[in-house]
């Protein structure tokens, strides 16, 4: 079933990529810089194919409008938003979806950051390595997408360590992710003790592991299509974090079973999680507002961040 999975997530992509034209490479808004997130080579690097290229998708419209996807990225780079207005000190990192392959860098990224930020949430966009081939066998620390795992570990630690520069406390640094993102969300819930690279500096001694998590139509996280199974590779333990999650009925690209296996094994280990499942949304649709009630999701997010204490409750 994995095996299917897998190419009903390439043919999607395929599509996609069939859709828009090139731009080039992909630049933040005005006044924001991308930082490259390794000071040299990235580990276990691809060999270079020349800059990440960014495409319109005019087919496969959200709420109405098309939204923009990156693809080639070997680079990863992080880019930091500050809250507009009062900073609470919470930052979020943000990993958008694309089934490893791409990354949908409006929909699932910047949007979001505008969201957080006018929150008062220091906002950083991790744009990570795709496609990220696996270099470990299946048995392996983490066989589905070792390199977006790699750069997530480097990003957390990176906005710890910078935590007082930037004015975030330290202690309230989530993570955000959609569909594959979502994914990446739980496995650096999950796999924080270690990082899968060698120890470049400063950044790699401190904690990677998320204050709390958010998974928006996760994938990859069920190791069965047709049975409630989770994914072994994501060992859930009473250590996880506080855990958010949303999920449509008909999404029919992931399918409602990857959120439930995640969150009954958040439920049997005793870590806080909170479930919104809704009979109708689809897959994709990230914080576009439409007539269906699953895209008002964020509000129910902010509750839930003053809820476990991340945001202050005034």
């Amino acid at each position: 079933m994995r095996v299917l999975k897998a190419f009903a997530v390439a043919f999607c992509v395929a599509s996609a990529l069939s859709a828009g034209a090139q731009t080039g490479g992909w630049q933040p808004s005005p006044g924001h810089r991308q930082i490259p997130i390794w000071p040299g080579t990235a580990p276990d690097a691809r060999p270079f194919t020349g800059p990440d290229t960014v495409r319109t998708d005019t087919v496969n419209l959200v709420a109405g409008r098309p939204y923009l996807y990156i693809n080639n990225v070997s680079r990863p780079t992080m880019t930091v938003y500050s809250p507009k207005g009062r900073n609470t000190g919470v930052a979020v990192v943000v990993f958008p979806g694309g089934g490893y392959q791409i990354l949908a860098i409006d929909l699932e990224g910047t949007e979001v950051c505008d969201w957080l930020t006018a929150h008062g949430i220091t906002c950083v966009l991790l744009k990570y390595r795709v496609p990220g081939e696996s270099r470990y066998p299946l048995s392996g620390p983490y066989p589905d997408s070792p390199l977006a795992l790699q750069d997530a570990q480097r990003t957390v630690g990176l906005v710890r360590n910078h935590a007082a520069e930037w004015g975030i406390d330290p202690h309230k640094i989530g993570v955000l992710g959609f569909s594959a993102g979502g994914s990446l969300a739980a496995q650096i819930s999950t796999h924080y003790e270690k990082r899968l690279y060698p120890v470049v500096d400063a950044a790699d001694r401190v904690s990677c592991r998320p204050d709390f998590a958010a998974a928006i139509y996760p994938g990859h996280l069920s190791w069965s299509d047709t049975r409630l199974e989770m994914n072994p590779n994501d060992p859930v333990t009473r250590e996880t974090p506080p855990t958010f999650l949303v999920q449509a009925e008909d999404d029919h690209v992931d399918g409602v079973n990857q959120a439930l296996v995640y969150f009954i094994a958040l439920k049997d280990a005793g870590v806080p999680a909170e479930m919104h499942l809704y009979a109708q949304g689809g897959h994709a649709f990230g914080l576009r507002p439409t007539k269906l009630p699953i895209t008002r999701w964020p509000e129910l997010m902010e509750t839930w961040l003053h809820t476990i204490g991340a945001l202050p409750r005034d």
